[in-house]
């Protein structure tokens, strides 16, 4: 059985810090790609960062310069470390790993929630 597990969440000021981990179970992470995707309320859920079997990784402009994705391959983690936090990043941050070449084998962890307030 695959489980993936963040943990991490919680309420940070706004210019403050803040960092994920994600650990995985059932499965060899190394082989997948990992990332971190978040949902704020009343809006889709999207990407803020991936990191590939490889180590190769992308991130989109909002969260660029602020945000580093990391893995342990060795302890099957997946780290986010958020800083500059903004109350827009305020949502609730879900871990992922997918196969590259297996679509079928997409694993979603259960999420943790930041908030960004003062």
């Amino acid at each position: 059985q695959v489980q993936l597990v963040e943990s991490g969440g919680g309420l940070v000021q706004p210019g403050g810090s803040l960092r994920l981990s994600c650990s995985a179970s059932g499965i060899i992470s190394r082989f997948y790609a990992m990332g971190w995707y978040r949902q704020a309320p009343g809006k889709q859920r999207e990407l803020v960062a991936r990191i590939t079997s490889g180590g190769s990784t992308n991130d989109p402009d909002s969260v660029k310069g602020r945000f580093t994705i990391s893995r342990d391959n060795a302890k099957n983690t997946v780290s986010l470390q958020m800083s500059s936090l903004k109350p827009e990043d305020t949502a609730v941050y879900y871990c992922n790993a997918d196969h590259p070449l297996r679509p079928e084998y997409d694993y979603w962890g259960q999420g943790t929630r930041v908030t960004v307030s003062s």
